[in-house]
């Protein structure tokens, strides 16, 4: 695989710029010349080596106030791609990936993480591009008593960490519906709620609607220890309104766990959720899972090219953006990862008192307008030319 593609963008650049010239693109591009790279203990480097995962590791840091002690923050942000075949049993297919995963959760409590979010639908291959219900429907799982938050307690109440499990959710008590939900598991083990993905994909072979609908939890925001957080999952990051509503509910990370492939969206992705970064004054992080998962049927698009059966390449490139807009290198493209992001809270009051974005958006404007537009009779606001 890492024949075939690019390794990473940002290693690309570092590769070809040097001096002043680098500096100049770090600047321009990042937000900042110097990206603010923390040491990461040289062990857990190897360790990663070993288990071909890497690790990278960058500071947020705010101004000093007078007033109000620094709060910080770390965080944590797991990309990685499927351990074993699709054709293999489900139980299997789980284990290995939990098997994995656990690895890079030693890893990122051991340097420190407070706050971990793993990808979309994190314990499983993202099969809603077959269409088919079986066996990928026998992936979903109870928030509460599922395998993926099971075995997610023990590391939360452990390590002391904040856990995002996103999943494929089985509602057993409203008919066995099933959800492409995200559950919060607070750093003592409990769950403490759910978001589900409000906006659900119909393009290319995203045939996600097959499964699970729209999301009907609003826009949560979770009080932690270790601050205001929310999930906005995979497509709703194409929705400004979206990011927006965590924004006006107060959160002060977004956490954006998603599974897109090349071709689609990669020239997006590096902007939509730094955008969302700088219009709410929070931070941002977005999770991409990566690798290619072929599935043992062929499938179409619906776009009248040949069936297939795999999905297209996950490019990982996870990365985590300030209030201020500057942000991180991504990770690899084609290797799984975990991102580490020690943040200052005290950035989100900062920025919004320089740029005044969050005082100037005029909600009642907008909601007034839109209010109109739902309507079935709404007229647009358009002067004729004459």
């Amino acid at each position: 695989m890492e024949g075939k593609e690019l390794k990473s963008l940002d290693e690309l650049i570092r590769k070809n710029l040097t001096g002043a010239d680098l500096l100049e693109f770090n600047r321009i591009h990042y937000g900042r010349v110097d990206n603010h790279e923390l040491e990461i203990k040289r062990e857990n480097v190897q360790y990663g080596s070993e288990n071909n995962f890497e690790i990278s590791c960058y500071d947020f840091p705010a101004n000093k106030e007078e007033i109000r002690k620094p709060r910080i923050v770390k965080v944590g942000l797991i990309q990685h791609s499927i351990a074993i075949p699709t054709d293999k049993p489900i139980i299997e297919q789980r284990t290995a990936i939990f098997e994995k995963v656990k690895k890079i959760i030693e890893i990122a409590a051991d340097e420190g993480v407070n706050v971990l979010c793993l990808q979309e639908a994190w314990s499983m291959p993202f099969a809603f591009c077959t269409r088919e219900k079986q066996p990928w429907c026998e992936f979903a799982e109870s928030v509460i008593e599922g395998p993926s938050t099971l075995f997610l307690k023990e590391f939360a109440s452990k390590y002391g960490m904040v856990i995002i499990s996103p999943i494929l959710e089985r509602d057993e008590t409203h008919s066995d519906t099933i959800w492409n939900t995200a559950v919060v598991i607070n750093e003592m083990g409990k769950v403490i709620g759910k978001h589900r993905k409000n906006h659900i994909p119909r393009v290319g072979d995203f045939n996600e609607s097959t499964y699970y609908f729209e999301g009907n939890t609003g826009h949560p925001v979770f009080e932690t220890t270790f601050g205001r957080i929310a999930i906005n999952i995979c497509y709703g990051r194409h929705h400004p309104l979206n990011w927006l509503m965590f924004g006006v509910n107060g959160a002060e990370i977004v956490f954006n766990p998603s599974a897109t492939v090349a071709g689609l969206s990669e020239h997006l992705w590096a902007v939509e959720a730094r955008n969302a970064a700088i219009a709410n004054s929070y931070f941002t992080c977005a999770i991409n899972r990566v690798g290619t998962e072929s599935f043992p049927n062929e499938f179409t698009s619906g776009d009248g090219k040949p069936a297939h059966k795999e999905f297209g390449h996950f490019y990982g490139s996870s990365y985590v953006t300030a209030p201020d807009g500057s942000r991180t290198p991504g990770l690899s493209r084609v290797k799984d990862g975990l991102l580490i992001a020690q943040l200052d809270l005290n950035m989100c009051r900062q920025i919004k008192d320089k740029w005044g974005f969050c005082m100037t958006q005029r909600l009642d404007l907008y909601a007034n307008s839109l209010n109109e537009a739902i309507k079935h009779d709404f007229i647009p606001q358009r002067l004729p030319k004459n």
